[in-house]
């Protein structure tokens, strides 16, 4: 009868012989939309359009390393709420489900508020957020993507691309010609012959002209940075949560209209302003447009750049006509 060998255990646990493990970035990118949708507040976006086009809410993009993971999350909200506190929730609530999942480290994690709902009970300030994994000494930092809008060279990269087809199509069609496929006249043999034959014309200057400048423009998109699409909050040294100038536009126009004598807001964003509209019910003007600076002003103080605030105070249009009226009267 035979005798089983032992096998022994120390050589069974050997890393060098279990093989490797390798995490797509795709499926990192699902344990960190299913960790952020489970933190209340943070709501779902799909179909229609954007299940054609791929931007369902909340998304991710990855950026992966040999010893650790960044992420750059692409949120939708219900609003009002507290931004500060709901991106908490989420970055340690992603923060866990990574490093338990993976074992990898989450060495930087931007948050993006893309969209935003109606209001949401689920999302309310005063709760406490739990502290986000430990983050380790790392050998290679890795850098996270800044939001930005598309390269400004992309829609000369479509003309160029448009451009090739039109040659390969020409190709093609003069290589069946040669074959004997179909017979038609050849277009590159009669427009080289074209060519050799041209001279100076009065057409060229212009025409000559007009490549010079499709070419510096065609120079200047390949190397104009691309602009940012979102304003950044909170401390600049730490991961970083941003917003879009349209999502600041809501916060204080929502804060504004709170605001006694305020019959209704809204607010414009640029890049060094935020100037509030609103139309007063009556009362002083100048007292209205204090009340309404003091009620917006904190909520500006998340960002990192200041922007210059501006509130402008107006009479709704029931009372522009009746002192029309009461003028006309007079």
């Amino acid at each position: 009868m035979a005798v089983a060998e032992p096998v022994d255990s120390s050589a069974a646990d050997d890393p060098g012989l279990r093989g490797s493990l390798v995490i797509k970035d795709r499926a990192m990118a699902k344990i960190a939309t299913a960790a952020a949708v489970n933190v209340p507040g943070v709501v779902r976006q799909s179909g229609g359009l954007t299940r054609l086009t791929g931007r369902d809410l909340p998304r991710a993009d990855i950026s992966m390393g040999s010893d650790a993971v960044a992420i750059n999350l692409f949120l939708a909200v219900s609003w009002p709420c507290s931004v500060t506190e709901l991106t908490g929730r989420v970055r340690a609530e992603v923060g866990r489900s990574v490093e338990s999942l993976t074992g990898l480290p989450l060495h930087d994690m931007n948050v993006m508020i893309a969209a935003t709902e109606g209001t949401d009970d689920s999302c309310v300030s005063g709760v406490e957020i739990a502290e986000g994994p430990a983050q380790e000494a790392l050998s290679d930092p890795i850098a996270p993507r800044v939001p930005s809008a598309n390269p400004a060279a992309a829609v000369s990269a479509v003309v160029i691309a448009c451009g090739l087809l039109a040659l390969a199509f020409v190709v093609s069609r003069e290589w069946f010609i040669n074959r004997g496929t179909f017979e038609s006249a050849p277009w590159i043999r009669n427009s080289v012959e074209w060519t050799s034959r041209l001279h100076w014309q009065p057409w060229l200057l212009p025409v000559a002209i007009a490549a010079v400048v499709a070419g510096v423009v065609l120079i200047m998109s390949a190397i104009k940075r691309r602009a940012k699409t979102h304003v950044p909050l909170g401390n600049p040294s730490a991961s970083t949560v941003w917003m879009r100038p349209t999502d600041i536009a809501r916060l204080c126009s929502s804060h504004a209209a709170i605001v006694p004598g305020v019959s209704s807001a809204h607010t414009s964003v640029d890049r060094k302003h935020v100037k509030v509209h609103v139309e007063s019910t009556g009362g002083d003007r100048a007292q209205l447009a204090a009340a309404v600076d003091e009620a917006v002003r904190p909520h500006l103080a998340i960002l990192q750049q200041p922007l210059q605030l501006s509130v402008v105070v107006r009479e709704t249009a029931a009372r522009r006509e009746a002192a029309v009226r009461r003028k006309d009267a007079s």
